[in-house]
């Protein structure tokens, strides 16, 4: 893909710091293309994208930093509080609705444009008022038209979207549509070139952020410097961090969000996070490292089991491979590798199918990302990660599985693979006899009880014959991440 290749060879500080155009959009054609393709995949009704609103941090006037829907700028692109767009699937009329800043508006804010302009800049002829959107809803529920909406997470959607139907709150969600979630799943999971150099953007800030980390791994420094210096990175190219940063010293707590430690010479550093672009698009990567700076035999063999499987997984990502089956090879790889140092036992391949290794696994191999650092989950991971023909697994590890169907080209996904001694399981699943024909509890016991976690994280495109990855690849190997920090 020479687009990928191209732009692999340009020059990171360039990538952050080239801005699409004033307003962080992409050109107008993307987002009419988008919703063009919207209404080929849907039938009768109008299709309603409720922008995000501001939301109060502790009193009105100091508001969280504004993040706006991503569906909503998937199709509608605009990055500011308080708009609506609407799409008449039968007359093929689009909508923008929100209201111009007014004079007060502007003494705080500075010059800003109004409705009209930013509907110029995404192709939308129609605009209105946001009061008068109630009437569009209320005159076409009159009507028996569809309203087509996706579900909604945050508690302000659901009260503005029944006020302006005038329901209750508890009847928004019959205007759910599948139908809706399903063209708009189809639509995002397949990542166009723009969308991939933002990825590729949002991956240059997060190969600085990663690489910073690991330079600061220090014994005696806490973890809340490190953590508070990524964000800063994150935050100093004009973006944010993709999701509340992951960064301790104790890694087998999976979504570690404490970072009050203070670093201890022997111990692994976890760290998950990523970057947003100004356009929202996110990258996403989990490098462990010892604390000063060099692994211990002992961390080093289960270090390059992780390694190990994620190479792998990573081999084997092409289209028509069902990421369900490449977890699976993942978990194999690390069975076979705990097996080899005596902490579990039996033949690796029945510990998979009986789901041993997941005591030392107990998460899925990856997920969808784009706008969304899990992409799309607010749709529902089940509409996103499978199908008719892959349904989510039960079993205890499978089951946190997020991406089980097929690979499709333009699929940008992580693989993700990780190995944590978590004491309080090892303890549940000893006392209950549970899978110990293929673990030595005593040695995890004895020898492994207080490891801590390693996890491996990169980003990947699906190509047309296999994969790429997203960026330049963050220091991985031993030999590596033992330079990067000493450097």
């Amino acid at each position: 893909m020479f687009f990928l290749v191209h732009l692999f060879n340009i020059n990171i500080n360039q990538i952050i710091n080239n801005q699409s155009n004033q307003y962080n959009m992409f050109k107008k054609d993307v987002y009419v293309g988008r919703r063009n393709r919207l209404k080929e995949k849907l039938k009768g009704g109008l299709v309603l994208f409720l922008g995000n609103t501001e939301s109060a941090f502790n009193y009105p006037d100091n508001a969280y930093h504004f993040r706006q829907d991503s569906n909503f700028l998937y199709f509608f692109g605009l990055d500011v509080p308080g708009l609506g767009g609407l799409i008449d699937l039968d007359s093929g009329k689009e909508y923008l609705f929100g209201n111009d800043f007014s004079i007060d508006d502007v003494i705080w804010m500075g010059p800003q444009p109004t409705i009209k302009e930013l509907a110029s800049e995404i192709g939308v002829e129609n605009t209105e008022p946001l009061t008068q959107l109630g009437n569009y809803l209320r005159n076409a529920n009159n009507q028996n038209r569809p309203i087509h909406v996706l579900p909604f997470y945050r508690g302000d959607s659901i009260v503005q979207f029944s006020n302006l139907l005038e329901i209750n709150h508890n009847e928004t969600e019959n205007y759910v549509s599948l139908e809706l979630i399903k063209a708009v799943v189809d639509l995002r999971s397949i990542k166009d070139k723009y969308e991939i150099e933002e990825l590729i953007k949002a991956s240059a800030i997060g190969y600085k952020m990663h690489t910073t980390a690991m330079k600061m791994a220090k014994p005696d420094v806490y973890e809340q410097e490190i953590a508070g210096t990524v964000e800063g990175i994150a935050l100093a190219h004009g973006g944010a961090l993709s999701f509340p940063i992951i960064l301790s010293q104790n890694g087998e707590t999976l979504h570690n969000h404490y970072h009050g430690n203070m670093l201890q010479e022997g111990k692994l550093m976890l760290t998950d996070t990523g970057a947003e672009t100004p356009l929202h698009y996110a990258s996403d990567n989990t490098r462990t490292v010892p604390v000063g700076g060099k692994f211990s035999q002992k961390q080093k063999d289960i270090y390059n089991i992780v390694l190990n499987a994620n190479n792998h997984a990573i081999s084997l990502i092409k289209p028509g491979i069902a990421y369900r089956d490449i977890h699976l090879e993942s978990a194999r790889i690390i069975a076979e590798g705990l097996t080899d140092l005596g902490i579990m036992k039996g033949n690796p391949a029945d510990a998979v199918r009986e789901g041993a290794h997941a005591l030392f696994m107990p998460h899925g191999l990856g997920h969808m990302m784009g706008l969304d650092v899990h992409d799309m989950e607010g749709l529902g991971e089940d509409h996103v990660g499978y199908d008719d023909e892959f349904k989510r697994a039960t079993q205890f590890g499978l089951s946190g599985l997020r991406l089980g169907r097929k690979l499709q080209e333009g699929f940008v996904l992580t693989s993700e693979p990780g190995i944590y001694f978590i004491p309080d399981l090892v303890k549940k699943w000893k006392a209950e006899n549970i899978n110990s024909n293929f673990i030595n509890f005593d040695k995890v016991l004895s020898e492994y009880i207080d490891f801590g976690g390693i996890r491996l994280e990169d980003d990947l495109l699906v190509t047309e014959t296999g994969q790429q990855l997203i960026g330049k690849r963050i220091p991985i190997t031993v030999e590596e991440v033992e330079e990067t920090m000493k450097s």
